[in-house]
């Protein structure tokens, strides 16, 4: 067998090896964005340096003030000095509004070109207005004026809300003039306004839903745009790629107006970031995500942003938003959800799951049973969940990836029914990730060979047996150990992943305290016979020994169920002659 029994130390990543590293990120300060969002930066420098085309940039990132504010300071690079003034100085004359050149930054709508953002704007905030006011024309500009000669950077989410403004804005910017309307569509002015000269860069940043409404809406401008990404992680490769991340905090820090933080800070910072990346080559890089960290452990240091800062300040927030996690374990450690944890049952297996409520900032983990009867019939699997409308099409295509697979391995058709659900399921299941739990508890419920209930599963199967990698992992892990410890640990008790979620592992220090101590254990598979193997003793086939394998138990029950059917046929055909 090529399972392997992960020790403590395969689950802590090599934090050491950068040691030198957190010495050194307060040696020549720079700029960090470069290092850690080149796709950006190539970008915005892209738009400025391009003379021809529709000026603007499409970013795949969140919507919020934080982003918009990196991608301005970013822009603000690329804009070059210049004396020149952009827009004009408008002036109400006995009642006529005219247009003079730009010459005096204290008019309103003149501009140096500066860079503005916004995460919202209707059309007065972008456009300006025109009213009458105490029988005087009142001109009101807006963030176009504001940006001329510049960048205009906006959110997605009010462009895609309000069509109409796109339509507007696109048109004031391939005709190289804005137009100033009334602020009220009822009041008509007593004169017109000359168009205003209008020269702008446009950035337009939303997440994936905004970006595919905004095709809809343009789709030839989609086509012709640039386009690029803020990068969400960094891939930690050497000591420079761990530096480079350290002085973005650094500098994320010092704009939030907060300390730098400490050397024995780090570890435990990218302890937290694995967690958020799940993948321990990946450090996040989402501004909101990082600040966060530092706030909450500098609320409750007295000025020291160590490594206990931030461990008490992670703490304390687990236990503000483990509320729900903390109800379902008590409901199976009731036992009004059942879940066994010691023993052995025939066709009964812990399947590992995660409970993804949109209202909760947290994925809940949630051990779940997972059961099989069989019964004489036609080479047939019942899926309860998908029968039953509760399980989602990935879920449906992966009971058939299980039959598929049992199938041939058998080569000759079942004369049996087996029946396959999750018990006290009751809303809808996605994801494949259960299809190695359910294809064990199947061969389990033909053999007859009892399942180790004190081991949970979790993976999803191809249509050869291998073992692919599944999502959620640490939270599945952790449900299943939480239920162990408070029932209490037997040292035998365990978990089973795929071998390729090694890199996503990213555990509580008490879970790993207790896998060094050997009161838990995990192993990584690759196929399915090693799963099989762990949960039952027995080999799924056996070469060697062909009379002491699954294999061969469920061949020879398929052999002992053919004969019954025949001796029943021949007493029916005699009784009717």
């Amino acid at each position: 067998m090529k399972y392997k029994k992960i020790t403590w130390e395969d689950l802590q990543p090599d934090i050491l090896q950068y040691k030198s590293a957190f010495s050194k990120i307060k040696e020549n300060l720079i700029d960090p964005i470069e290092k850690v969002q080149p796709r950006l930066i190539n970008g915005i420098a892209h738009l400025h340096h391009q003379k021809q085309g529709f000026p603007v940039l499409l970013i795949y990132g969140k919507e919020n003030l934080d982003y918009l504010k990196l991608i301005a300071q970013v822009s603000k690079n690329f804009i070059i000095p210049s004396s020149e003034l952009f827009g004009g100085d408008y002036q109400v004359v006995n009642d006529a509004v005219i247009l003079k050149p730009a010459s005096d930054l204290q008019h309103t709508f003149t501009s140096e070109g500066k860079v503005c953002f916004a995460d919202w704007v209707e059309k007065k905030i972008l456009f300006g207005y025109a009213c009458v006011y105490k029988n005087r024309i009142h001109l009101e500009p807006g963030l176009i004026h504001q940006a001329n000669g510049g960048t205009l950077i906006l959110s997605l989410k009010s462009i895609v809300l309000q069509p109409k403004i796109w339509f507007d804005l696109k048109k004031f910017i391939e005709q190289g003039y804005s137009e100033l309307v009334p602020k009220n569509k009822k009041n008509t002015l007593p004169t017109s306004i000359p168009v205003m000269p209008l020269k702008l860069n446009l950035i337009l940043c939303g997440n994936a839903d905004s970006l595919h409404n905004f095709r809809t809406i343009d789709s030839e401008l989609y086509k012709i745009a640039i386009y690029t990404e803020f990068e969400e992680n960094i891939k930690i490769s050497n000591e420079d790629d761990m530096l480079a991340w350290c002085r973005w905090v650094v500098y994320l820090a010092e704009q939030a107006c907060l300390p730098v933080p400490e050397e024995n800070f780090w570890p435990e910072l990218i302890k937290e970031g694995i967690r958020a990346t799940n993948d321990r080559e990946k450090l996040p890089l989402c501004p909101v995500w990082l600040v966060r960290q530092i706030r909450e452990s500098f609320l409750i240091t007295d000025n020291l942003l160590d490594d206990k800062a931030l461990c008490n300040a992670t703490q304390i927030r687990l236990w503000r938003e483990n509320h729900l996690q903390e109800i379902i374990n008590d409901d199976i450690l009731l036992k009004r959800n059942l879940i066994d944890t010691q023993g052995e049952v025939i066709g009964q297996i812990n399947g590992l799951s995660i409970i993804d409520y949109p209202s909760h900032p947290r994925v809940i983990g949630c051990p779940c049973r997972i059961t099989c009867v069989v019964y004489p019939g036609h080479s047939e699997l019942i899926d309860i969940e998908g029968n039953s409308k509760l399980g989602s099409n990935i879920y449906v295509k992966s009971t058939m990836i299980i039959q598929s697979y049992l199938m041939s391995e058998l080569e000759i058709q079942l004369p049996f029914i087996a029946s396959l659900v999750f018990e006290q399921s009751y809303c809808e299941i996605d994801g494949d990730s259960s299809s190695l739990a359910g294809i064990c508890a199947i061969i389990s419920s033909l053999s007859q060979h009892p399942i180790n209930q004190q081991i949970a599963v979790t993976g999803s199967i191809d249509q050869l047996g291998n073992i692919q990698p599944v999502g959620g992992l640490n939270e599945k892990i952790e449900s299943f150990f939480d239920i162990c410890y408070r029932r209490g640990l037997t040292g035998q008790q365990g978990v089973i992943i795929p071998d390729q979620n090694i890199r996503n592992l990213g555990l509580s220090e008490y879970l790993i305290k207790a896998v060094k101590q050997d009161n838990f254990h995990i192993w990584t598979v690759k196929h399915v016979n090693e799963a099989i193997y762990l949960l039952t003793g027995k080999l799924w086939k056996n070469k060697e020994d062909k009379q002491n394998c699954l294999y061969y138990f469920i061949k020879k029950r398929i052999h002992k169920q053919n004969t019954n059917s025949e001796l029943n046929s021949h007493r029916w055909f005699k009784w009717f002659k």
